[in-house]
């Protein structure tokens, strides 16, 4: 079984921050995890290097785009080698020796044997990359002969890749369109993503950041998307695991349905070339035009493991191909990049002959305290601080990083990045939970069994049977009557198959808990006291039972943190490595009575929080003055007085006076104007309350929750003195569905709802609809 994850083929036109750090660290959990499934797992990462964002970039920087992207690009090499992800190898080697990037390297493979061979790290990259520009190539080629049959009676495509004479249904004569073609583009396309977001030349912000659109008219190669419509939709029924999680299927058929073409309601026909700039893969036949970023930059996800067209490695056959046996490939993207990977990359790939990945997941984004992070805002958060400031105290920061990500933030989902949550949540679980369990359990084999596991000697005990019944999936007898249960392992690997990474870390720390407990009421250091009979027994079946569940909570931390689980792993003296462990030889009685112990040094060592955060501001502080120097560089040679932020990002001062500023602006008749451009900023939509009730200790404040159409949102309304709980369950109301999350009281809220006021205490009054509207409908 073969087992293919990326991560996005990132974009360096910014040094890497947590956000970047957290897909990279999902992705290397669930590698490390499959490994220990038997899977022969390869994992690719790389950059994306060509388009127009990056050549303005290198532009203003005054470098050359050769050298720009490289400097960016060894800031990611250098991450992933400090959080200990890797080591990578590169698949974009010099242009005399492209047969390197098609042959597996070995990188003296020390595994145990039956182990699964160890994870094929690679990154790839776009620019100076002869192997990858064929690639590209070949699929553009490959395209230009796709062909897709027509009826223009019955006005639809037939099946793609054939060449009827006439059609099926009415027998009226086929056309035969070709999937790349040529015209005049003229719309609106958005830089910071590049992205093509409207026909015309009706100014209008791009969906997915909000800025400014900038209008561009030029003869352009075109993707005929328009044909691969009803295909895709088909595709998604029925394959519904190939957008996860569900809710982003949803958003995905949606757009797909609902088309982009204001005539006919079709998904729009997508320019794949661009005549404007220079930066990027000459189109093939036409050296004055450049291949289209995405086009490019998907193409990554076959190129990183051997792909040259028609020249393909061993690599590419087994673990893309299925050549092998069965093969999994799994695409792990941020929500923002949705549609290009799974609308643009499966009609791209159909395209060229080629099968399509097996599951596309979105995650959502890492706000810094309830807010987006942004460098005009100072609060980006570098994963280079966290490791170095835990460190510094001897706490093993990657691992610290690595566990309150994975652990806080439900994969798929927006999550929220705090430093005092990050030091609550490393003291919590880490120092107080798992790492108080394995110092006494090794401390007391140390002190009570000369650093020996003991041997259990007798049947297990109900308290025992009890706690086994607990891990693994299994039955015993218990008087006349017999348990079944699935245990916790199970589940946990269940989870995780479901890259449920929260869930599964959730439930490790039940199971610590659980082997907490137990010691608890075993009190071995009670028995302990006696040095003969029963007690002593108890005490060998005691410290056996938690020393040989301590070594399963070792093995099933170690996807989530691997470096520490390694250490724990040496303390318990077993055998092998780690990660040559089998999650199906996981059961209960692996550790081998006998076996000689480390010593007991804390693995997990508790943090002194005021220290630890006045040190990770100070370290945070020291990147924002760096960061900032070099903005002030740019914006004294860039921008005209005034001017908004490069980022174009408008920095938020304290909410209160902003909300107080808002409502005053509205109460003023000489308010200042706004364009269509900043109120298309600003997301309405319709929402159904399905609860409300007071927050506690706050006279003014219900907690609502509101149906938006693609989810369920928590809001705080300051409207309780005028509105009864049960008046507004079922009500339609709208909501500013954009605004940064906050936290009222106590309760987080996210979004706003809109209310007019009246009378001269201004009673709030919410703004409904007399017809039916539908849930997560935008007001426009």
């Amino acid at each position: 079984m073969t087992f293919y994850l990326t991560t996005p083929i990132y974009y360096p036109n910014a040094r890497p921050h947590v956000g970047s750090a957290y897909t990279t660290i999902a992705c290397d959990a669930i590698a490390r995890y499959k490994r220990m499934c038997g899977y022969d797992v390869a994992f690719l990462t790389g950059t994306d290097e060509h388009g127009e964002k990056l050549q303005r970039a290198a532009e203003a920087a005054g470098m050359a785009p050769e050298k720009f992207v490289a400097e960016k690009r060894k800031l990611f090499k250098e991450l992933w080698k400090t959080l200990g992800i890797g080591p990578f190898r590169d698949t974009a080697p010099p242009e005399d020796d492209v047969e390197a990037s098609l042959s597996h390297q070995e990188n003296g493979d020390d595994s145990a044997p039956g182990a699964a061979p160890p994870i094929d790290y690679r990154f790839v990259h776009t620019s100076q990359n002869p192997a990858h520009k064929k690639a590209v190539h070949w699929m553009i080629e490959q395209a230009k002969k796709y062909p897709l049959p027509y009826c223009a009676r019955c006005d639809k495509y037939l099946e793609h890749g054939t060449r009827p004479a006439t059609c099926s249904t009415c027998g009226g004569p086929v056309e035969h369109r070709r999937a790349i073609f040529s015209k005049r583009y003229e719309g609106r396309y958005c830089i910071h993503d590049e992205m093509y977001v409207s026909e015309g030349a009706e100014p209008v912000n791009c969906p997915n950041c909000g800025r400014p659109t900038e209008l561009i008219s030029e003869d352009n190669y075109f993707f005929r998307l328009s044909a691969f419509q009803e295909r895709l939709l088909k595709h998604y029924e029925d394959h519904p695991e190939f957008v996860q999680p569900d809710f982003r299927m949803n958003e995905v058929k949606s757009f797909v349905k609902g088309g982009k073409d204001l005539v006919k309601g079709s998904l729009r026909d997508i320019s794949v070339s661009r005549r404007r700039i220079s930066w990027g893969i000459p189109w093939p036949g036409d050296p004055e035009q450049v291949v289209y970023v995405w086009y490019d930059a998907l193409t990554s996800y076959l190129t990183g493991i051997g792909f040259e067209g028609d020249k393909r490695s061993k690599d590419f056959e087994k673990y893309w191909m299925g050549a092998e046996g069965p093969s999994k490939v799994v695409h792990m993207i941020g929500k923002d990049i949705l549609r290009f990977h799974a609308v643009y990359w499966p009609a791209f790939l159909w395209a060229a002959g080629l099968p399509l990945p097996k599951t596309i997941f979105a995650h959502g984004w890492i706000y810094y305290e309830q807010d987006k992070m942004s460098k005009s805002k100072g609060n980006v958060v570098y994963p280079e601080t966290v490791v170095k400031a835990f460190n510094e105290f001897g706490a093993p920061g990657n691992d610290a990083l690595r566990y309150y990500l994975l652990r806080d933030t439900p994969f798929g989902l927006d999550g929220n990045f705090s430093y005092d949550g990050l030091v609550q949540r490393y003291n919590s679980d880490l120092a107080n939970d798992l790492g108080n369990l394995a110092s006494r359990t090794i401390t007391m084999i140390h002190r009570y069994c000369d650093a020996v596991v003991p041997e259990p000697s007798g049947p297990l005990t109900a308290l025992e049977a009890e706690l086994k019944l607990d891990f693994f999936r299994s039955s015993y007898d218990e008087g006349a009557k017999v348990r079944e249960a699935s245990g916790y392992v199970e589940p946990i690997r269940q989870e995780l198959d479901k890259f449920a990474l929260n869930a599964a870390a959730f439930d490790l720390l039940t199971l610590i808990s659980a082997v907490n407990g137990y010691l608890v009421k075993r009190e071995p250091w009670k028995l302990a006291e006696f040095n003969a009979g029963q007690d002593r027994e108890t005490l060998a079946l005691a410290l056996y039972t938690a020393a040989d569940l301590l070594r399963t909570i070792t093995v099933l931390l170690y996807p989530i943190a691997p470096a520490s689980a390694a250490r724990l792993w040496q303390q318990l003296g077993c055998e092998g490595r780690i990660e040559d462990q089998k999650l199906d030889d996981l059961k209960w009685g692996q550790l081998k009575p006998g076996t000689k112990v480390g010593k007991p040094e804390p693995i997990f060592p508790r943090l002194d929080k005021a220290k630890t955060l006045a040190k990770l501001h100070e370290l945070a502080e020291e990147d924002r003055a760096a960061e900032q120097n070099l903005k002030e560089s740019k914006v004294e040679s860039e921008q005209k007085p005034g001017a908004p932020p490069a980022d174009g990002q408008v920095p938020i001062t304290d909410q209160k006076s902003q909300i107080t500023n808002q409502q005053s602006s509205i109460a003023n008749a000489d308010a200042p104007k706004i364009t269509i451009g900043d109120f298309a900023k600003i997301d309405l939509r319709v929402g159904t309350v399905l609860s409300a009730e007071p927050i506690p200790g706050a006279t003014k404040l219900l907690k609502l929750q509101v149906d938006i159409g693609s989810e369920v949102r928590q809001v705080c309304a300051g409207i309780a003195e005028y509105y009864k709980p049960e008046d507004i369950v079922g009500m339609k109301i709208v909501l500013v569905a954009n605004l940064a999350p906050r936290k009222l009281r106590g309760v987080e809220s996210n979004g706003m709802i809109v209310a007019a006021s009246v009378g001269e205490h201004g009673r709030p009054v919410l703004a409904t609809f007399k017809e039916d509207v539908p849930n997560g409908a935008r007001l426009k």
